[in-house]
Parts: C-alpha cells; structure tokens; sequence
C-alpha cells in the first residue's frame, strides 16, 4: 500500500498532524494528530513509498524495544485508521 498523495506530516503547535499540502487548504477542523509512534510509522512509510503492514512493524521493532506482535497489533491499529480516514 502507500500513502495518498498531497498529504504530509507537521507539526502545529507543538502537535504532529497529517494536514494536506498547501497552506491554503488547511482546515483546522479536520487535522489528524498523531503520537510518537503514529507519527514514526506515517515518516517511515513515507520514506518507503510502498509499504506492508509487515514492513512497518519491523521498523517499529527497530526503533522501539518491543515484541514483533506488539508492533504488528499497533501498526495494524494505525494503518485501519488512516485507510478509514482515505490516506492510503
């Protein structure tokens, strides 16, 4: 899979969120704040281009000290949240 187009990571007021590009179509309403790993997994998906969920829970595991399907369960969480949300 892979993330839709024209939306990216920023961070707001100390927040991240996923925002779509442009400053223009902002709207404060309808941004996506992300956690620490949420906003890991959306830079390393990024930095992917396609990606599995598999995919992501191993870089998960790298970067945090946790069990293979501790970071499956928590990546599986997030990607179900982004794709009802259409940003994949």
């Amino acid at each position: 899979m892979e993330l839709k187009k024209g939306f990216v990571l920023r961070e707001i007021c100390g927040e991240r969120v996923i925002v779509a590009e442009g400053l223009d179509v902002i709207n404060f309403n309808r941004l996506l704040s992300l956690n620490d790993t949420a906003a890991f997994l959306w830079k390393e998906a990024s930095r992917m281009g396609t990606f599995t969920e598999e995919d992501l829970a191993e870089a998960l595991c790298r970067e945090y000290e946790i069990d293979a399907d501790t970071a499956r369960d928590d990546v599986h969480s997030i990607v179900q949240e982004w794709q009802r949300l259409m940003l994949v």
